[in-house]
Order: C-alpha cells, then structure tokens, then sequence
C-alpha cells in the first residue's frame, strides 16, 4: 500500500516538475487541487499567489525548457503518512535557486498538491 501511495505521489511530483519545465499550464492544474495558495520568498521578498495567478505568471514567462536550460529539477525527500503526504524538493531554474515543501493529500481518489511552500537561495 505504501509503495502504491509513493509511486502515486512522486508521479504528480514529476508532472508537477514537466509542467514548471516546458510551461505545460494544464498539467500544472492538474497536478494542484483546488484553492490552493502559494507561499514563499524570492530574493527576500514576499510572495502570495493563488494557483490562477501562478498559473497566469507560468503562462506570460519563457519555460526553462524554451531557454535551453538543464532539467535539474530532484525530489529530496517524500514522507507520507495515512492520506497526506509532504514532499521536499530542489528547484532550479530561471537563475533561480528554490526549494519548495510541498502538502500532498489523496483528493477524491487521487493525489493532488495542495500546498506549495518555497523559498529562493542564494
């Protein structure tokens, strides 16, 4: 059951990660349940989105994968535990250097980040 729950959170890590890299807004939605925000710091500066306004930012900016950068995105660390899970990750890109927490939970049978959490270091 663990296992399933494991390959079944890390697969919407990794759609999550395709849709930051090549710009891929719908797998983006998809990969988040609903009315989710997004918290953090980028250069020390506050950041509060809800997911459209993300999504809108993704949208209107050249993807990684346009720019012809190398796809370094890594999970760190995933723990679940019962139906929520939080997973730690390694994000660079855009000359960026973030790392986001991200709050999974099982949604009406399926995984979906309901959280994201990140910070940008230098």
């Amino acid at each position: 059951m663990y296992i399933n729950k494991a390959e079944q959170v890390t697969k919407v890590i990794k759609n999550y990660f395709d849709g930051i890299y090549y710009g891929d807004i719908e797998k983006l939605r998809r990969s988040f349940g609903d009315d989710v925000h997004l918290y953090g710091d980028v250069k020390g500066d506050e950041y509060l989105k809800s997911l459209d306004e993300y999504l809108e930012g993704v949208k209107n900016r050249k993807s990684p994968s346009e720019l012809n950068e190398k796809n370094q995105m890594e999970i760190l660390s995933i723990e679940i535990i019962g139906n929520v899970a939080i997973a730690k990750l390694h994000v660079p890109m855009l000359g960026f250097n973030y790392y986001d927490f991200l709050s999974l939970s099982l949604v009406q049978g399926e995984w979906k980040i309901v959280n994201k959490l990140f910070t940008h270091v230098e």
